[in-house]
C-alpha cells in the first residue's frame, strides 16, 4: 500500500471518529425534559365585570341607649349573642320607679274625685240659674272651677302615664334582631337617661357590601340596572373559592368631586354569616356575559418588557413561547383577546426553566370548566 493511501484511510478515519465523538457531545449537553404543569385554552361564556375593593356593613346597626336614668340591675344576654327583636338585655332597678307610678296615680285619683265634685256643683247651679235663685256669675265661676279641675286631671293623668313608661323602661329591649356587641355597662352601675352606650346591636342577615366605582362606568351600570338587577360576588381575601352572590341595591346620589369615585351598595342573605361587618371584601359587579370569549387558566400569562406571553406545548412535547393581548382576568382565568387557539395547552407552573423550544413533561392539564365559570 502506498504511503499516499495509508494517509487518506487515516485521515478518513479521523474525521469518522472526530464526528461521532461531537455527536455524543451534542446528545450529551441537550436540555432533558422540563415538568410543567399545563392548562388548556378554551372558549366559554365570561362576564363582564368591575373589580372593586369593598367593606361589609350590618344591614342595620342599633345602639342601645338607657331612656331612664337608674341603676342596673341586671344584663339578660352574653355579648356577641344572636337576639330576636324584643327579647330583654338590660333591666334597671323598678323600685323607685314604681314609687312614682304609686305618687302619681295617687294624685290623679284625689284630683279626679275633686273634678266630679266640681262638675256635681256646677250642675246644680246651672238648675239654680234656671229658677232664678242664682246669679249668673256665680254660675259661671262653679264651670270655670269644673273646667280647670278637668285640666288638672289632664295634667295628673299625663305625669302618671310619664310614670308608667318609665317603669316600662326600665326593661331595656332589643330594638331589631341581630347580634349584640359588647357591653357598655355591668350590673351597679348608674346611668343616664339618652346618654352612654349599653350595647349595639348590629343586623346581618342579610349584610351589605359597599364598594365604590369610577365615575366613568356610572352611566354604563345605570343602563343595565334599567334593564335587569345586576349581581355581584363578594370573595373574602384569601377565600376566592368560597364566593357570595348578591343584588346592587343603591347607588350613591353624588360622585365625590376628589376621587372621582362613587359609592354602590350589595345586598346579600349572607344566612351562614360568612361575611361580617367591617371585613374588606373583593366585590365583582357583573354587567354582562361576553359569549363564547377565549380563555386559559390566570398563572399561564406571564408578563416580560415586551408585554405578555405564554409558553405554548407543541405536538412533538416542546415549548413555544408566543405573545397574547390581554382582555381582562376572571377570577382564576384570564380572558385573551388573541394569541393562542381553542384547544392547545399552554404552560402553568415551571415557566422559570423553560426557554424556546425546550422540551417538556406534562405532570398535568387542568381544563377550564364549560359555561359560565
Amino acid at each position: 500500500m502506498k504511503k499516499k493511501d495509508l494517509f487518506r484511510i487515516v485521515l478518513l478515519l479521523v474525521i469518522v471518529f472526530s464526528a461521532a465523538g461531537c455527536g455524543r457531545q451534542e446528545a450529551k449537553h441537550a436540555p432533558p425534559a422540563v415538568p410543567v404543569t399545563a392548562g388548556e385554552a378554551v372558549r366559554k361564556d365570561m362576564p363582564v365585570q368591575i373589580q372593586a375593593v369593598g367593606v361589609v356593613e350590618a344591614y342595620r346597626s342599633v345602639t342601645v341607649v338607657p331612656q331612664a336614668t337608674g341603676q342596673v340591675a341586671a344584663v339578660h344576654f352574653r355579648e356577641g349573642q344572636e337576639v330576636r327583636k324584643g327579647d330583654l338585655l338590660f333591666s334597671l332597678d323598678p323600685a323607685p320607679f314604681q314609687e312614682e307610678l304609686r305618687q302619681a296615680e295617687a294624685r290623679l285619683a284625689k284630683e279626679e274625685a275633686q273634678l266630679e265634685n266640681n262638675r256635681a256643683e256646677a250642675r246644680r247651679y246651672a238648675f239654680l240659674l234656671e229658677k232664678g235663685a242664682v246669679s249668673r256669675s256665680d254660675y259661671e265661676r262653679y264651670q270655670t272651677t269644673a273646667t280647670t279641675q278637668s285640666q288638672t286631671v289632664r295634667d295628673n293623668r299625663a305625669a302618671a302615664g310619664k310614670a308608667r313608661l318609665n317603669l316600662q323602661y326600665c326593661s331595656i329591649r332589643a330594638p331589631i334582631a341581630g347580634k349584640t356587641g359588647t357591653y357598655g355597662v355591668n350590673p351597679g352601675a348608674v346611668v343616664s337617661a339618652n346618654t352612654g352606650t349599653l350595647t349595639t346591636v348590629n343586623q346581618i342577615r342579610p349584610v351589605y357590601v359597599r364598594f365604590s366605582i369610577p365615575e366613568s362606568q356610572l352611566a354604563d351600570v345605570r343602563r343595565r340596572m334599567r334593564q335587569s338587577p345586576l349581581k355581584v360576588t363578594a370573595t373574602l381575601p384569601g377565600k376566592e373559592k368560597d364566593a357570595r352572590e348578591g343584588v346592587l341595591v343603591f347607588v350613591d346620589n353624588t360622585v365625590d368631586p376628589d376621587s372621582g369615585m362613587i359609592r354602590l351598595k350589595a345586598e346579600f342573605a349572607n344566612q351562614d354569616g360568612f361575611l361580617w361587618p367591617g371585613q374588606f371584601a373583593n366585590a365583582a359587579l357583573e354587567l354582562t356575559i361576553q359569549k363564547n370569549a377565549l380563555v386559559v387558566p390566570s398563572p399561564a400569562v406571564q408578563k416580560s418588557q415586551e408585554g405578555h406571553y405564554v409558553f405554548v406545548i407543541r405536538q412533538d412535547k416542546t415549548v413555544v413561547q408566543r405573545p397574547v393581548t390581554v382582555d381582562r382576568a376572571v377570577g382564576p382565568e384570564t380572558v385573551l383577546a388573541k394569541g393562542v387557539e381553542p384547544g392547545e395547552k399552554v404552560v402553568t407552573d415551571g415557566h422559570l426553566k423553560l426557554r424556546e423550544g425546550f422540551p417538556v413533561e406534562t405532570k398535568e392539564v387542568k381544563k377550564a370548566t364549560a359555561g359560565k365559570p
